[in-house]
């Protein structure tokens, strides 16, 4: 690069670079954003790194919105780095309160020189009528990529609508509570036991974080584990189990739990986890498609929270759309099929199987429930007080089925689909 080319450096410059390498590998190179997040410069201030998130992490959230915004400002597309620059110049604008001439510089300054005069002039043109053109728009559609919104209105109705405008906020920071720990100050205590607190909570800065109180897990990511209903000493496996949360939840209700993951980067974080949560499980890096224990023995109950497209995280991911799909749906699901299949065999007579996705397609969810008798698995209906406060979740067929768009009011919850069998 040039010194006719190299970006200037002013105040907040560094954030908005981090923001467009983060948009850049999602986009571009389909990283997750998690793992573009830790490839930034060690470097990079502690504020920087967070400003650089939530700006991007507001253009995953409303890219149609704001491409709607710009087209009308460009005659030509421009390069994807100048797009992404538009997006987050506008995202700051539009969704987060910066005071234009902030983010119109900061902007302008991460660009290379070529482009500052397009940059500078669209900007302030967004500063001025952006707001306007905002509130005209059908948000809900233009955020949501085609594939999802077809899939969604076909499983759920008029309530794909409501799932969409979910996705457009932040999650909250759920949490977990170890037994006896007590609530953190402010929380809301969730009716299934959750302790919420609002959305940008670091949860490393609370009271008891590091003594192993609590663990974060959305409430609905905390419901599976609570259906199997495990009692002490009783020997569970959790397959897939990282990053260890339902693990955690098991281990700490007092089964003897064996926890299986494949990922070894995914097991040290379970290892981690455990470690600071001082629960103790055993662990195991295998594939849980064909592991089995040495002794061949049977467990009381298995839980398989299984690998999915993970769209009923989007609150929390908004990398997802992105990164994932239509015919991602397929192969997951067949996946799903072949650790269902094979947990079913890790069961004594009577034992408990909860399985579980955090995705709203129904391929990944309901639609495993037509194989079950064949496993010899037998559904074993939720009741409603089993998940207090969200008797909607209850399908008819006795299987748990949370939206986004549920617990509105209270901020939402994630989407997961679990079913409980008994084996026959």
């Amino acid at each position: 690069m040039t010194s006719q080319q190299r970006p200037q450096t002013l105040p907040g410059a560094p954030a908005r670079q981090a923001a467009l390498a983060l948009l850049a590998a999602v986009m571009e190179r389909r990283r997750p954003l998690e793992e573009a997040l830790d490839a930034l410069p060690a470097a990079l201030a502690p504020r920087d790194r967070a400003a650089a998130h939530r700006i991007a992490a507001a253009v995953l959230r409303r890219t149609g919105s704001l491409d709607a915004v710009l087209e009308p400002m460009l005659r030509r597309e421009p390069p994807p780095a100048v797009r992404a620059a538009l997006r987050a110049g506008a995202a700051e604008l539009l969704l987060l309160g910066t005071p234009p001439h902030a983010a119109v510089a900061a902007t302008v300054a991460a660009v290379p020189r070529p482009f500052a005069g397009l940059v500078n002039a669209v900007l302030r043109k967004i500063a001025t009528d952006g707001p306007a053109a905002m509130d005209g728009l059908d948000a809900e559609r233009l955020d949501t990529p085609p594939w999802l919104w077809s899939a969604w209105h076909a499983a759920y109705g008029p309530a794909v609508r409501a799932i969409a405008r979910a996705h457009r906020q932040a999650a909250p920071l759920d949490l977990t509570l170890a037994p006896g720990a007590p609530a953190p100050e402010g929380a809301e205590i969730l009716p299934t036991g959750t302790a919420r607190l609002p959305a940008g909570t670091r949860i490393t800065d609370l009271p008891g974080f590091a003594e192993g109180q609590s663990w974060a897990q959305d409430a609905a990511a905390a419901l599976p584990a609570r259906l199997l209903g495990v009692r002490p000493g009783e020997r569970v496996a959790d397959l897939c189990a990282a990053p260890g949360g339902k693990t955690a939840q098991l281990a700490a209700a007092g089964a003897q739990v064996v926890a299986v993951e494949r990922d070894p980067r995914r097991m040290s974080r379970l290892r981690e986890n455990l470690a600071r949560l001082e629960l103790a499980a055993d662990l195991v890096q295998a594939d849980a498609a064909s592991w089995s224990p040495t002794a061949n023995e049977r467990f009381d109950a298995v839980l398989l929270d299984a690998p999915c497209t993970a769209t009923g995280i989007i609150r929390r991911h908004p990398d997802i759309p992105h990164l994932k799909r239509a015919a991602d749906v397929a192969p997951m699901a067949e996946t799903q099929a072949r650790l269902l299949a094979h947990a079913a065999t890790l069961l004594r007579p009577g034992g408990r199987l909860v399985y579980a996705t955090c995705s709203l397609q129904p391929e990944e969810g309901e639609a495993h429930l037509a194989r079950a008798s064949a496993l010899g698995l037998r559904l074993d209906p939720i009741r409603p007080e089993e998940v207090p406060g969200l008797p909607e979740a209850i399908t008819a067929q006795g299987t748990l089925r949370t939206r986004p768009d549920m617990w509105a009011e209270r901020g939402g919850i994630d989407g997961f689909f679990a079913a409980r069998f008994v084996r026959v």
